[in-house]
């Protein structure tokens, strides 16, 4: 096999509007659950399902759109990606004492090992990667 080939899993899910960000979250944590995630890197399953309730809340309460929730293992990079109708690209923002949110883009930039918004036809797609802790080949954290 061609070493330079990538080989990729991946999972997607339409969310409407009157689906709440549980189900989101349940949905997700069963595909890192399937990766092996929830027993060899909980704290990055925290962070994963963290940025997948606030990428999908950001859809449907600013964007007032259905969330497409796609997520992409490439066994370097786990792509947590969310589609909205909107055009509006986001932008983490100051925290303010001022407002109650608008603090979601600043935690999927400090949860993420990088993330990205694409405008895209329709609207926009917003993709976060997080890579697990580095493992032996035995499972164990390396050293």
């Amino acid at each position: 096999m061609d070493k330079s080939s990538v080989r990729a899993v991946g999972w997607a899910r339409s969310l409407p509007m009157n689906s709440d960000v549980k189900t989101a979250r349940d949905w997700s944590r069963e595909r890192l659950r399937t990766l092996g995630w929830t027993v060899s890197a909980p704290q990055t399953v925290d962070a994963v399902l963290l940025t997948v309730s606030e990428l999908v809340t950001n859809a449907h309460v600013h964007a007032h759109s259905s969330a497409q929730l796609v997520m992409t293992w490439d066994t370097r990079c786990l792509h947590v990606a969310v589609h909205d109708a909107s055009t509006d690209l986001p932008a983490p923002r100051p925290p303010s004492t001022d407002q109650v949110g608008g603090r979601g883009m600043l935690l999927v930039e400090a949860l993420a090992d990088s993330w990205e918004a694409r405008p895209c036809p329709y609207g926009k797609t917003v993709v976060a990667c997080f890579r697990p802790p580095a493992t032996t080949e035995h499972g164990g954290k390396r050293t």
